[in-house]
């Protein structure tokens, strides 16, 4: 048995290595990276004739094309305007989504009412509302983050009336019964029950509002990663066009890394306790 399963003090040698555990972090993704693009290039390779404009596919152009970009600092502005835009479509569906989860979880008539009309909404498309965005907003920014809000509250209203639906009644009837007004409750009791829950509802709209917004710049704005890949497109520049779907994936990745470590409700330590009493019962002495 460990030392940590008897109870004794461990040893050096049960700890793992701080060098060593960073080497096995780094070890396997890397090896999954290497792997992902070996078979790339062997995809290219086998399929691919030579002589193809296909060619320009391969992970060799790719990577040469995104160095020149980085270089040259072309991506980065439309790097910054795609997060500008994800950013405010995400803040827009934070505001709406929270109180209308709030209000589909505290009420059961609202629900009844709400629920099948926010139900059709949300089964249809968010790039299916592009004709009609466009018509409102007119062509810029309003419409992209008209696309991103629509996509991305979803999420956010099922998790935060989800986390109002499982709260315990007996702290509401408690409230209730001590003359709470509606807005204690809400700041006493509901919001600190469901804060859990609406932090990974906007973890999952994050998602959700990345994937919408690259196919929303292609339409209408002159900036951002999307529209820099018909940018490329028509340029004949397939390497570019490559380089620019490896950054919108690198940053994907990386905005859901830093949600999932943000926004994830972390639980409280709990205070080290010193050594437990003995459990054996004390005899009663008849006083």
């Amino acid at each position: 048995m460990t030392a940590l399963a008897t109870g004794e003090p461990r040893t050096a040698s049960d700890v793992p290595s701080r060098p060593r555990e960073l080497a096995e972090a780094l070890a396997y993704p890397a090896l999954g990276i290497g792997a992902a693009v070996f078979l790339w290039w062997l995809g290219v390779e086998l399929f691919v004739d030579e002589g193809s404009f296909l060619e320009q596919f391969a992970p060799a152009g790719a990577f040469e094309a995104l160095a020149s970009l980085l270089a040259r600092g072309t991506l980065w502005p439309h790097a910054f305007a795609t997060l500008q835009r994800i950013f405010v479509g995400l803040a827009a569906a934070t505001v709406i989504g929270i109180p209308l989860g709030l209000a589909i979880g505290s009420s059961r008539r609202f629900s009844a009412a709400v629920t099948p009309v926010a139900g059709f909404i949300r089964m249809i498309s968010p790039l299916s509302w592009t004709p009609l965005a466009i018509i409102w907003f007119g062509v810029g920014n309003p419409p992209v983050y008209f696309l991103v809000a629509i996509g991305a509250v979803w999420p956010i209203v099922l998790a935060t009336a989800a986390g109002v639906a499982g709260i315990d009644r007996g702290w509401l009837l408690v409230a209730r019964s001590l003359r709470a007004s509606r807005l204690e409750t809400v700041r006493t009791i509901v919001w600190p029950g469901i804060q859990g829950d609406v932090l990974t509802g906007i973890r999952l709209a994050t998602g959700t509002a990345w994937i919408v917004l690259v196919p929303a710049e292609m339409l209408g704005v002159d900036s951002g990663l999307g529209y820099f890949i018909l940018n490329a497109r028509d340029r004949f520049a397939y390497g570019e066009l490559v380089a620019t779907i490896l950054v919108i994936g690198a940053i994907g990745l990386a905005l859901d890394r830093a949600t999932s470590r943000l926004l994830t409700p972390r639980r409280r330590r709990r205070p080290e306790r010193g050594p437990r009493p003995d459990p054996t019962p004390i005899p009663a002495t008849g006083i």
